[in-house]
């Protein structure tokens, strides 16, 4: 089983946030997931960015394959800089 960080789209029409998650890569967007890692709220100026750090690194030490949006926001947040020099050592 391959395990992706990726969003899934909530909210109503034309209102969307997402929740980023840790799925089954074989699962569909919005489809079953295993644990939810944070919110991303890109309709609020400043975006809303809210990443649960242990989580997303305890995925990311698993081999979790983050998409490419959400590779950006672990950058924004640090947690990829933070994951890339506790695994260095």
């Amino acid at each position: 089983m391959s395990v992706k960080l990726r969003l899934t789209r909530a909210g109503s029409k034309k209102k969307p946030f997402y929740r980023i998650v840790a799925a089954d890569s074989r699962m569909p967007r919005d489809g079953r997931f295993i644990e939810i890692v944070g919110r991303y709220n890109p309709r609020n100026e400043p975006s809303l960015i809210e990443l649960n750090k242990d989580k997303a690194l305890k995925w990311l030490s698993q081999g979790a394959q983050p998409t490419n949006t959400v590779e950006k926001l672990l950058n924004i947040t640090g947690i990829r800089e933070e994951f890339e020099n506790s695994k260095s050592k």
